[in-house]
């Protein structure tokens, strides 16, 4: 497999560096069994909880061993060590490479092997499974998933004369609550924000689907001006205009970090926010008196059909191109989408689970209260993910830009999409046209 730019003397510094730093390329020997090489990238808890499927799977036969590693930059490692020819067997990547890897050659088509282990289309939640379809073939398979939410503060509604069973259904509901929860300090400054859209930043290229927008049709077209984007952009601008952008910027620099008790929502210094089925879990860790509750994010009022909208992600399996044993990598790959090992894995980090069907114990050990939310979200005809095309990380970079300069007031929204489109489109072409090239030199 060729990368283009990339030189032998490179492809050799990475493979050692890869060697020597992680002790990852050659697997550890199992007599008796043949070893499979697993890559992924979790740690902590969200490690803990795969290390328990494959410790589970190791048992349940005497033929094959999995040698489960946690691997930093594990995308990016994976991608240059199978163009070095030293691949591991399987690795767990993000959503969002797959069209990457698929486009780059790096990974093989699984179509086969799920027809021969009787995996199908129809065992998923569509928005799961078409993540891991690309160009009518399948590149990988699910892990954790994850669809998102509106998160409130149930004492700050009741504070502000709200009733704290009755969340906002749409956005201008939300605007109009957040406005009454909102506090100023004796000295002007924002104390406590009812909701702004640049918390917690992660969805920033997504607000135009809110409004029934996209970002590309499918083919060889970006669509970042469309008017219903422009006119998420000009919702998000609305904020700015309310209450200051350089006073949301001001009690925005003063969160901790996501992680930590000093979070925006578990501080209890933003009242709403949109958030993953992961939230929970965090909450329970960093504050765990918080009284909150969940439902489906608000949508425009004159919008009823887009009600229940939510982002889905997910983490996937892949086989790289070279690897040495990739048969038995999808003996642990079918593993892992049975109902027992996605089960253990997703209970494990508390997601929800990609599969259709559920079982009743896995909803009653369910740490989270409203993982039946996240999982009707999912299944939703509004459930969005991101855009499946091998440049999407300049295209969400370019939206964050846009966003930035939207909601700091430094262009408008036609102005500032505009921009995204002038420069995404061409990116686009030239990709599309490379690709063309390159299945052609095949």
């Amino acid at each position: 497999m060729r990368i283009p730019g990339a030189s032998v003397l490179l492809l050799a510094v990475v493979a050692a560096s890869i060697g020597l730093s992680e002790h990852v390329v050659r697997p550890k020997e199992r007599p008796g069994r043949i070893v499979v090489s697993y890559w992924e990238k979790w740690t902590g808890f969200e490690g803990e909880a795969m290390r328990e499927v494959v410790d589970e799977f190791n048992r349940s036969q005497d033929r094959i061993w999995v040698d489960y590693l946690s691997i930093s930059a594990v995308n990016t490692k994976t991608l240059m060590a199978a163009a070095a020819g030293i691949p591991p067997d399987l690795a767990g990547i993000w959503d969002t490479d797959v069209a990457p890897f698929a486009d780059a050659n790096a990974v093989l088509v699984l179509d086969e092997l799920c027809s021969e282990a009787g995996i199908r289309q129809e065992d998923y939640i569509p928005v799961y499974w078409d993540i891991c379809e690309y160009r009518g073939q399948i590149f990988a398979l699910p892990t954790t998933p994850a669809s998102t939410a509106l998160h409130w503060n149930r004492r700050l509604f009741r504070e502000a004369g709200l009733d704290p069973d009755v969340p906002p259904k749409t956005l201008e509901e939300l605007f109009a609550m957040g406005e009454k929860i909102t506090q100023r300090g004796s000295d002007g400054k924002l104390k406590v924000a009812g909701f702004f859209p640049a918390e917690p930043g992660w969805w920033n290229w997504g607000w135009g689907y809110v409004f029934g927008g996209k970002l590309w049709d499918g083919g060889g077209n970006v669509t970042a001006n469309l008017p219903e984007n422009i006119r998420a952009f000009e919702w998000v601008r609305s904020f700015s205009e309310k209450y200051g952008s350089s006073d949301l910027h001001t009690f925005r620099s003063g969160f901790g970090n996501f992680s930590s008790p000093q979070n925006a929502f578990m501080s209890e210094k933003v009242a709403m926010v949109l958030q993953g089925v992961w939230m929970a879990n965090f909450i329970e860790r960093n504050n765990p008196k918080l009284d909150w509750s969940a439902a489906p994010f608000p949508h425009p009022a004159d919008r009823p059909d887009l009600a229940n909208l939510t982002f889905a992600g997910l983490d996937v399996l892949v086989i790289p191109r070279g690897a040495k044993r990739p048969r038995e990598a999808f003996e642990f790959v079918r593993f892992v989408q049975s109902q027992k090992g996605m089960e253990l894995l997703c209970l494990g980090q508390k997601k929800h689970t990609p599969l259709m069907k559920v079982s009743d114990e896995f909803l009653r050990k369910h740490p989270n209260p409203h993982i039946r939310l996240f999982i009707d979200l999912a299944k939703g005809k509004n459930a969005v993910s991101a855009p499946q095309v091998g440049i999407w990380t300049e295209f969400n970079s370019e939206m964050t830009n846009a966003f930035d300069e939207v909601y700091l007031m430094k262009k408008t929204p036609k102005e500032a999409l505009g921009h995204v489109q002038a420069r995404m489109q061409p990116k686009l072409e030239r990709y599309q046209q490379a690709l063309r090239q390159r299945e052609a030199a095949r």
